[in-house]
């Protein structure tokens, strides 16, 4: 069996982006890792209002804070969504267990994790002068990459 995808949100701020990311992860097999402080609390009546009723179908991991996460998993193999990448995130490739992260909607990933991890800066090509897509939008673009690149492990 392959190691799972990871998709890693850092600080998400919309219950409702959550909900269709955890969906994603749901029916993808992918692991969802949340990465403190979010927007919102993880209680029933957001997740109920998110629109999700998968989430007992999918692995999830909380952060405290984004230093926790990339102190866990600096070394691994990380792949970080951002509009201020040159790389289109179709040149990237996924490994089993890669993780893909996206920042909050409002601004994105800390420009400190950009530079940090410059060299696993990725975009997901748009038209000029527009900011970024959905991102449930951007995760599931991402997410159906890197699993066809690895030949949709455990998908029929």
């Amino acid at each position: 069996m392959s190691e799972q995808l990871n998709i890693v949100l850092v600080e998400p701020e919309i219950p409702q982006n959550t909900g269709n990311i955890a969906r994603t992860c749901a029916c993808v097999g992918a692991r969802l890792h949340l990465v403190e402080p979010m927007g919102f609390r993880l209680t029933q009546k957001n997740l109920s209002r998110a629109g999700c009723d998968y989430w007992d179908e999918v692995d999830i991991v909380r952060w405290a804070c984004a230093d926790a996460f990339f102190e866990a998993h600096g070394n691994d193999e990380l792949h970080l969504f951002t509009g201020q990448a040159r790389r289109s995130f179709a040149e990237a490739s996924y490994g089993e267990g890669a993780f893909l992260v996206f920042g909050r909607e409002s601004r994105g990933l800390d420009l400190r994790f950009i530079e940090a991890y410059a060299g696993r800066c990725v975009r997901i090509p748009m038209r000029e002068g527009l900011r970024s897509l959905n991102l449930s939008n951007a995760v599931a673009v991402a997410s159906y990459e890197a699993l066809r690149q690895q030949g949709y492990p455990g998908l029929g």
